[in-house]
């Protein structure tokens, strides 16, 4: 059972959360700003001062599918070079090609094997993962490795891989994204979603409340935002133990009848009926937006016009700094809001079960 009343009270949720998560999840903006650091000192621009003939971004169990949908999603269809996510090197890659990967794993012997092919091909690897193990071996000499500066647990390593991965393109002139802006927009979502205030102004805990006892639809608006719901889905089902559908808002629209149920639960025909008591109120509808423009704006539009009392997430009528500063701002969002459900509900402590998931 879930104790709301837990979320606004800070001595208790600091007993809850004996492992730290809540502060680990909050250093996404510490993580970003030491990765570029460590991208500028280890020379990043330098190694990818020339357009690649492909990016090839590995993904292996963990938050690197979640990054490579993200950055695919801002690269967009007007890349001027091929980009492939697999989960494996492809036997084409050679000189000319550029890989990224990303791993909390250190043994994970899979990618060392393939970060050590790509490099004897000679392709330029970029490879954030811990300083020892088979995975850093594999890149000893022949491959940029990036270590973390910020001591986090596994599964919180999202930020730093986005800002490898995003450092990279920017030096190849495929991505221009202001890093240290990021870092300073992650650092103020920290702040406003912090322990200390209260539900109805944290809006991690705010959300968490909104998808407490209900299957969130997250449905993207646009291509960044659906990428971004990806990776809350993720946090949810690792933290809070909720399963989410996702999906962009015209893929939604081909179930009809997922979204026949989507539209009676949030049409409020009935104020005064109890939701627990209907099959079509146990869904939470989260339309997240990220992407401006007239696109955008009608397709937000569209949405509105049947699912009228929809939950609409979209960061960039809070802050500025363009899709990838709300991306990640949103990504931030929906850790925080696993983590205060999942405490709140006991899944990862909480009231009767102090047992943090391992």
């Amino acid at each position: 059972m879930l104790d709301d009343s837990l979320l606004d009270d800070q001595h208790r949720l600091t007993d809850a959360d004996p492992e730290g998560l809540l502060r680990a999840a909050a250093r996404a903006g510490a993580q970003v700003r030491a990765t570029a650091e460590v991208t500028a000192e280890l020379g990043v621009r330098r190694l990818l001062d020339d357009r690649p003939r492909a990016v090839v971004m590995i993904t292996r169990p963990g938050v690197a599918s979640a990054v490579a949908g993200l950055v695919t999603a801002l690269l967009g269809p007007r890349c001027p070079v091929p980009v492939v996510v697999s989960d494996d090197v492809p036997t084409w890659v050679g000189a000319l090609d550029v890989v990224l990967a990303h791993t909390e794993d250190p043994g994970d012997v899979l990618l060392a094997e393939s970060v050590d092919r790509a490099a004897r091909r000679g392709a330029r690897v970029v490879l954030t993962a811990e300083p020892e193990g088979p995975v850093a071996a594999s890149a000893a000499q022949r491959a940029l490795l990036v270590p973390p500066r910020v001591a986090v647990p596994q599964g919180f390593g999202f930020a730093r891989g986005f800002a490898t991965w995003v450092t990279a393109l920017n030096a190849m002139r495929l991505l221009d994204v202001d890093v240290q802006a990021v870092a300073d927009e992650l650092d103020r979502e920290a702040e406003r979603c912090h322990p200390v205030h209260e539900s109805f102004v944290n809006p991690a805990k705010a959300l968490a409340l909104r998808v407490a006892d209900r299957t969130p639809l997250l449905w993207g608006l646009d291509d960044v935002a659906a990428a971004v719901a990806a990776h809350g889905a993720n946090a949810l089902a690792a933290y809070a133990g909720v399963v989410s559908d996702v999906a962009a808002y015209p893929q939604a629209l081909t179930r009809p009848v997922l979204h026949r149920r989507a539209v009676r639960g949030t049409s409020g025909a009935d104020l005064f009926a109890d939701p627990d008591d209907e099959q079509d109120g146990l869904v939470r509808v989260l339309l997240l937006a990220v992407r401006r423009g007239p696109q955008a704006e009608f397709a937000r539009r569209v949405a509105l016009e049947t699912l009228s009392g929809a939950d609409v997430l979209d960061p960039a009528e809070e802050v500025g700094g363009g899709d990838a500063v709300c991306a990640t701002l949103l990504a931030l969002r929906f850790e925080l809001a696993a983590l205060y459900l999942g405490l709140a509900a006991g899944t990862l402590g909480g009231p009767g079960r102090y047992a943090p998931a391992v």
